[in-house]
């Protein structure tokens, strides 16, 4: 009975959950926050910005996460990324760049994979994790080395079981490897109907524990999330944990998805303004990471995707921006 009433529990707390007001304006979630914001929401005053982002072979990067690796081979950044393809299902791949701009596809992980997110694992190994299909459901695989990973060669895996839905669970974000510990958040489809968030660990590639994240999705409820809140990529800012997410107003309205900052140590989220050169109002899939940009300088990168709904003349799928700090 609890768990049926959950989602209406969570509609009528976050009726009391509204972003609060000063005199200028509605005070942002932290000072993080605030400075996330201020480097990330206008994309015509980026540093670099590549729309409808491609790898070499013409395959569109969507949901792309990019990770830097100074004197990697192939280059100084990995993508993973996935594309929907001929044979009508989504393909994870791995691919490297020296200039954020061209990239060379490394690997493709297989059909029915797909929102992958990558993470080193502290010994020059890699730990990647997708949505994948039949029976949707995360899936994490190790690699022990940056070659082993371009080749697909992983010695570990595991598919997690499906703990909070029986229907679907994806969209991982890995934020942490410890050891033989791998910690990660993704999504669950709350009575098979409407995403909802999800926090989970992986310990020795056997033992998997996966718990509902009610408070991240209590604060994009106070925005009038009506619809699936799913995607999200955790990063530092000024020393500060911040997670940019994804909420979608109207469920089944691609062209109402928009980005949001949550901060975990306030409870509270803001709405990214995004702003492009076109205008296009919708936004999905957003990630986020420091690292330092092709011109040798530390800066902010944000991947978003922007779906054909909503969106402006030439700037629809994937796009890839930095801002220098």
């Amino acid at each position: 009975m609890i768990r049926r009433l959950w989602p209406l529990l969570l509609l009528l707390a976050a009726a009391m959950t509204v972003p609060r007001f000063s005199e200028a304006g509605p005070d942002p979630a932290s000072a993080a926050a605030a400075r996330f914001e201020a480097l990330a929401a206008d994309v015509t005053r980026a540093d670099g910005a590549v729309f409808d982002a491609r790898d070499d072979t013409g395959r569109t990067m969507d949901t792309a996460e990019i990770t830097p690796v100074p004197g990697a081979y192939g280059g100084g950044y990995l993508a993973v990324y996935h594309t929907a393809l001929a044979d009508g299902r989504f393909h994870t791949a791995v691919a490297t760049s020296t200039d954020l701009r061209t990239w060379t596809r490394r690997h493709d992980f297989g059909p029915g994979t797909s929102q992958p997110s990558l993470h080193a694992d502290g010994t020059g190994g890699w730990v990647l994790a997708y949505e994948k299909d039949p029976a949707n459901h995360i899936a994490l695989r190790h690699y022990p080395s940056l070659g082993a990973l371009l080749a697909g060669a992983a010695d570990r895996a595991f598919d997690a079981p499906r703990t909070l839905s029986r229907c679907a669970e994806g969209t991982p974000d890995v934020t942490a490897v410890h050891g033989d510990t791998v910690e990660l958040t993704g999504h669950y489809r709350a009575d098979c109907t409407t995403d909802r968030q999800l926090r989970a660990t992986l310990r020795g590639f056997t033992a998997w524990r996966a718990h509902p994240e009610h408070r991240l999705d209590l604060a994009l409820l106070a925005w009038g999330t009506a619809g699936n809140i799913g995607d999200r990529s955790r990063i530092e800012l000024m020393g500060h944990p911040l997670i940019l997410i994804e909420g979608q107003r109207l469920r089944g309205d691609f062209g109402s998805w928009s980005a949001y900052v949550y901060d975990p140590v306030s409870g509270r989220a803001d709405r990214l303004g995004l702003r492009t050169p076109g205008g296009s109002r919708a936004f999905a899939n957003p990630s986020a990471t420091l690292l330092t940009d092709p011109d040798g300088r530390p800066a902010l990168l944000v991947s978003v995707f922007i779906p054909k709904e909503e969106s402006a003349p030439g700037e629809s799928g994937e796009l890839v921006y930095w801002r220098e700090l």
